[in-house]
């Protein structure tokens, strides 16, 4: 990043409804007298959105914790083994013994004497500090959850009192519905007393404060998460404990950024001492870094331990998971977008996992599959006669090390044959590649024509790591972490100061958040993502890879009610009546759908796709087919046309079938929307993919079904702007083309008129994640849990780690 000087000073965004009563600048939260429950001690919205948490999953954690130490501390000290190895012979005798067991070892046999044990325990000064040290870290952790708890109890007696929502029922309720009941309620209470009305956008900033701004950091390369390492070139890394560590200087650890949860602390909101207030934050940064290199130790041991006892058993019983991949922290907040909550993202990459999963097992080493091939059959046929020996004598086993070949053996036979690639697979790179994008709805520029090559495997790979990766990481965490702190965050301290003072702006009501988190065009937009002549941003104040157009979308589909702001809506006006003039020269909805189970199996690998999927496979496929001369359904030849026209074509159906509503429909809370109704437009044929997906309304009006194809809509929406930008940047790509989208600039819309820009509803998606230990699935930190409970009568299937191919 360049030119951090400010260009503006931090802003402070007023709500003219209303002023604050004086003296009560710092209260964000009114509690009504009449209102005397429980909940009433609730001071900051934050903590009724933030802090909800399983406490039960915390506890385990302390007990998970607990019994780490003590076992690790009585395998090193309690346990004989000597004769637990048979190195030393023991001898049992007693009246009534048999002659043939006295010989024999047993499990006793190799345990100490409790008072031995504790003796061994008390003469090694190691061992005692070590367990001090684990013994003030559980208390800590003890408090704090007994904290939690004292909050969880408020937030329960809030659900109940004030939402209505009995507990037993939560699950039952999306998040639309809850986040509803809230908003009626500060119409009825005025909880917040700076705002007569609390918007879903109010709500998504007091949860998403801090991760925004990691959001953010990392679409403006602001982390020092790529490193540049001999040999093997330019990695990321970016861990739990690292992540851990930025969260700790920047927001709420001590000499961090912000005075409290929702207020960035006043010296830093002035230009005028940016360099001292560098410096100082190079020093925090430097005993942040000094204290983890003093840590060093106990933390590794720590993870190794955690380690060993987390993942041996799997290998054991699964060695092929090691190379299953997962959605590295990095990718997460990279393909983040701006106020996305945890279950929303979850639910889109879960989505998109089996596509990307596809895409890089598309790439194959013929050298490596050869020697697999080789390793698997020299194994194997080790093991097949091992085997057969055990089978014909069974005293073979009792040889020494025989039971160990056997197990070694095996996992090697595992490992090498996942190496071998499916023979009868074919797969197109740049079709699965946008497949891909259809669900993560964010890619360099510099992929598109690049899906065949080694660099850009490598760079998905980021995103997209091995689960052995992810384990390695998190293993070299502790020695790796001091270092980036101390030689890397260091230097770019005036860096993140101007950022904060930047990128601040106070939202009456709300606090303190991140300017990029207003998704405002005219701020932040990038003209080459169709908001050209709409944004005043600079290349320093504008977003990368159309972040803040595209979450703008994200975030107007999932919350069809929000009201956006003029330039927001001006927008999403703009985009709409692009789409209707591009889909004049595309395929018809009608034949799309008529061909979405030829397109759904050329990139569904012949699976049976939903109705979402087959969509999208249609849009993705339709313009391979037609540029392959294909006869259509009808026998003729289709007409060429490009991915952008395709979903052009869908997404003006869509708009269309809602200008439409069908009488005498009800409406409820999340009211179906009216294009996924077999009598709107879009069931234009008498047999489309979605009549054969199921004969009864009530699977179309599931919460699943509502989620999938508004996801569905969001994906086409990324499709369609991607491939306007990629043609808006590089005009000489669509250079004999048929079909050309209208550039943003020939539109024109009457300021005047108005803006339409609710989408669909939506219903909430995946539910509350696994916490503790590394956290496989979901690696979103504690302050940011507490929405993943009030959500989600629906949760997103969670992939299984393995390739479908």
């Amino acid at each position: 990043m360049a030119n951090f000087e400010a260009y503006q000073e931090y802003q402070r965004i007023e709500d003219f409804e209303e002023d604050s009563p004086p003296g009560e600048e710092d209260l964000l939260v009114h509690v009504p007298e009449g209102l005397k429950d429980s909940w009433h001690h609730i001071k900051n919205l934050d903590n009724f959105f933030t802090r909800i948490s399983f406490e039960f999953e915390e506890f385990f954690e302390l007990i998970q914790f607990l019994f780490v130490v003590t076992f690790t501390t009585f395998l090193f000290n309690c346990v004989e083994y000597d004769i637990l190895f048979a190195n030393r012979a023991v001898n049992h005798t007693g009246p009534g013994q048999n002659p043939l067991d006295r010989n024999k070892v047993t499990l006793p046999d190799a345990l100490l004497p409790s008072q031995q044990c504790t003796e061994n325990i008390q003469e090694n000064s190691w061992i005692i500090f070590l367990l001090i040290m684990a013994a003030i870290f559980w208390i800590y952790r003890l408090v704090k959850v007994f904290c939690n708890i004292l909050s969880y109890w408020e937030i329960r007696q809030f659900y109940i009192k004030a939402l209505k929502i009995r507990m037993d029922e939560l699950c039952n309720f999306t998040w639309q519905e809850v986040q509803d009941r809230l908003i009626s309620l500060q119409r009825e209470q005025q909880m917040c007393i700076h705002k007569k009305e609390l918007t879903e956008l109010d709500i998504y900033h007091r949860i998403l404060r801090f991760k925004n701004y990691m959001v953010a950091m990392v679409n403006k390369s602001l982390l020092p998460v790529h490193l540049q390492l001999p040999l093997l070139g330019d990695i990321v890394f970016l861990t739990q404990g690292l992540k851990y560590n930025f969260e700790l200087i920047l927001f709420w650890g001590p000499g961090s950024l912000f005075q409290n949860k929702w207020n960035l602390h006043p010296k830093y909101k002035r230009a005028g001492n940016r360099l001292e207030l560098a410096q100082q934050l190079s020093r925090v940064i430097l005993l942040m870094g000094l204290a983890n290199l003093l840590l060093c130790p106990f933390i590794l041991v720590w993870q190794v331990l955690y380690a060993f006892f987390s993942y041996t058993e799997v290998i054991r019983r699964e060695p092929g998971s090691l190379g299953a991949r997962r959605w590295s922290l990095y990718g997460r907040l990279y393909l983040r977008h701006f106020n996305e909550l945890n279950h929303e993202l979850h639910g889109r990459l879960g989505r998109g996992y089996k596509p990307t999963s596809k895409y890089m097992n598309s790439f194959t080493a013929p050298l490596m599959s050869v020697l697999a091939k080789n390793v698997a059959f020299f194994s194997g046929s080790v093991l097949a006669v091992l085997i057969a020996l055990t089978v014909y004598d069974e005293d073979v086993l009792t040889v020494q090390h025989i039971l160990t070949a056997i197990t070694v053996l095996g996992v090697v036979i595992t490992v090498t044959r996942s190496f071998i690639p499916d023979e009868h697979m074919v797969w197109c790179p740049e079709q699965l590649l946008q497949c891909v994008l259809a669900h993560i709805h964010y890619m360099p520029d510099h992929w598109r024509g690049q899906a065949n090559k080694g660099e850009t495997r490598d760079e998905v790979a980021q995103l997209f790591q091995y689960k052995a990766v992810f384990i390695l990481e998190e293993l070299l965490s502790p020695i790796v972490t001091p270092f980036v702190l101390i030689f890397l965050l260091r230097n770019k301290s005036l860096e993140i100061i101007d950022f904060f003072r930047n990128f601040t702006v106070e939202v009456v009501g709300v606090g303190d958040i991140c300017s990029f988190a207003q998704m405002d065009i005219r701020r932040h937009g990038n003209p080459m993502w169709m908001s050209e002549g709409r944004t005043e941003a600079s290349v320093y104040q504008q977003a990368e890879n159309g972040k803040t157009e595209l979450s703008l979308m994200h975030f107007t589909i999932k919350n069809p009610r929000w009201q956006p702001p003029q330039d927001a809506s001006m927008f999403i006006s703009h985009l709409k009546e692009k789409v209707q003039q591009d889909a004049q020269g595309g395929p018809s909805t009608r034949l799309l759908l008529s061909e979405a189970p030829l397109c759904g199996s050329l990139l569904l690998s012949n699976e049976s796709g939903s109705g979402p999927d087959n969509l999208l496979a249609s849009v993705l496929a339709h313009p391979v087919l037609t540029a392959s001369g294909l006869p259509g359904r009808d026998r003729g030849f289709l007409p060429h046309s490009t991915a952008a026209s395709a979903a052009a074509s869908v997404l003006a159906s869509l708009s269309a079938s809602q200008l439409h509503p069908q009488p005498g429909r009800s409406h409820s809370l999340n009211p179906l929307p009216s294009s996924l109704h077999p009598d709107s437009p879009l069931y234009g044929s008498d047999r489309t993919v979605m009549d054969s997906m199921s004969n009864s309304d009530a699977r179309f009006r599931s919460s699943t079904m509502l989620s999938e194809f508004s996801s569905a809509e969001m994906s086409l929406h990324a499709i369609y702007m991607h491939e306007v930008h990629q043609q808006s940047s590089a005009p000489q790509r669509t250079s004999g083309q048929g079909q050309h989208p209208v550039p943003m600039r020939e539109l024109h819309t009457n300021p005047g008129a108005p803006h339409s820009h609710s989408l669909h509803s939506v219903a909430g998606l995946a539910g509350p994640t696994t916490l503790g230990g590394w956290k496989e699935e979901e690696e979103e930190e504690e302050e940011d849990q507490g929405e993943e409970e009030a959500i989600v009568s629906g949760s997103a299937p969670q992939p299984d780690g393995r390739s479908s191919c």
